[in-house]
């Protein structure tokens, strides 16, 4: 199968030609495929002529959007739009991946693909209006929202966490925002799953279990064998720009019932390839 993968420039779109052993991958970057761009998105299409294309590509400063929803929604809603267009008038089915923040967080019990949506953020609300736009425009879709997204390429909290270590002897983590981690190598190996499926639909794929910042600093530090002060704190000591949700921890009751490996995990392969990344 030849698959067009947009967002390759990111932790995720880095990762999923690696993941897509036995596919044909062609990876567009931001720089090479602006999605927002009608015409460029159907130039690309034409030009590789795929069999299914993955959307990795997103406007994810979450703070930002708040200031420029307008650059949020190009990205988030109008380039998933066009993308959607294009592959429908081609007959191709599109992937599209969105968040946890299209949840209100204010839930009590992990959210299922079938719980009702309700963002608090401009960054939510934009990655929601993509969704609509892919499910209303193409019905070959697969919608696969995830969170908390770590790798050892690209920005992401983990590194931010580890380079924090080294330039302080204290950190200070919010631990009153539960959601699920997730190790991109995992995500990518569940997308690669679903693929060849055909059963279109919304999806939850992320680390099992849940945990806090806090939490996840924690255990990050411990596998590293970093000796460093973490001080938990609560998200009013930290105020930023966009509502973060409380609770966002994401579950799967979806068929098929593809399960990522424990939050856990993925930290602990996420150590062990900074320890090699580290020591090379």
């Amino acid at each position: 199968m030849k698959i067009l993968i947009t967002g390759a420039g990111g932790q995720l779109g880095h990762m999923l030609p690696q993941a897509l052993r036995g596919h044909e991958a062609y990876a567009l970057t931001h720089a090479q495929l602006d999605i927002s761009q009608l015409s460029a998105v159907r130039t690309a299409i034409e030009h590789a002529e795929p069999d299914l294309v993955i959307n990795a590509a997103a406007y994810n400063n979450v703070d930002g959007a708040e200031s420029d929803p307008v650059a949020a929604y190009r990205g988030n809603a109008l380039g998933p739009r066009n993308l959607a267009v294009v592959t429908a008038a081609y007959g191709i089915p599109l992937l599209h991946v969105s968040t946890d923040y299209v949840f209100s967080g204010t839930g009590k019990r992990p959210y299922h693909e079938f719980d009702r949506t309700n963002p608090q953020s401009v960054y939510g609300e934009s990655k929601l209006a993509g969704e609509e736009a892919v499910r209303t425009l193409n019905p070959c879709h697969y919608i696969v929202r995830t969170a908390w997204l770590f790798h050892v390429v690209g920005k992401n909290f983990l590194r931010t966490m580890c380079t924090l270590a080294q330039q302080q002897s204290e950190v200070r983590v919010v631990d009153d925002q539960r959601g699920s981690p997730t190790f991109v190598p995992h995500l990518a190996d569940a997308i690669v799953s679903l693929l060849t499926t055909r059963s279109y639909g919304i999806y939850h794929f992320a680390g099992q279990g849940e945990a806090s910042w806090y939490e996840l600093t924690c255990k990050l530090y411990q596998l590293l064998g970093i000796a460093i002060s973490v001080c938990p704190i609560k998200t009013t000591e930290f105020p930023r720009p966009a509502k973060r949700p409380a609770y966002s921890v994401l579950t799967t009751i979806q068929d098929p019932h593809i399960v990522l490996p424990a939050w856990e995990v993925g930290v602990q392969q996420f150590t062990e390839e900074i320890q090699v990344i580290s020591s090379s």
